[in-house]
């Protein structure tokens, strides 16, 4: 990647931040690392954990940000938020996964910010066995 690709994914990275803070989130964790896995944001608003996954795309991205969170990329972030809830000990806390898209450029971004962007249902299938830690 390049130094200004890496650049302005942290600047957007940032503005996500600030933004759910205005919004009443407190932030727990940016960039918590499980193994390959990674959460962007880990939040707490109101009673829920909030998982957010932050994508930023430069105008004229071939993919959109809600078009990167793939079926794939889904079941990842809910690997890791499952790993995360295990750690912190917080299964019985709500919780849901939330996307903020960022585009522009350093100097001029716009922020989405979508709640509830996907259900576990839709990628990991029947019953709650693929969202367990064991």
């Amino acid at each position: 990647m390049s130094a200004g690709h890496l650049k302005f994914g942290r600047a957007g990275e940032d503005l996500a931040a600030a933004h759910l803070e205005h919004a009443g989130y407190r932030i727990l964790e940016r960039n918590w690392r499980w193994r390959q896995w990674e959460l962007d944001l880990v939040c707490l608003h109101e009673d829920e954990v909030v998982f957010v996954e932050v994508k930023s795309r430069a105008r004229g991205a071939m993919q959109s940000g809600v078009e990167a969170l793939t079926p794939s990329k889904c079941r990842k972030l809910v690997k890791a938020a499952s790993h995360y809830l295990s750690e912190k000990d917080l299964w019985e806390r709500p919780c849901r996964f939330d996307l903020v898209t960022i585009t522009g450029d350093c100097e001029s971004m716009k922020l989405e910010h979508i709640q509830s962007v996907f259900e576990l249902s839709d990628f990991m299938g029947g019953g709650n066995t693929a969202w367990q830690p064991w």
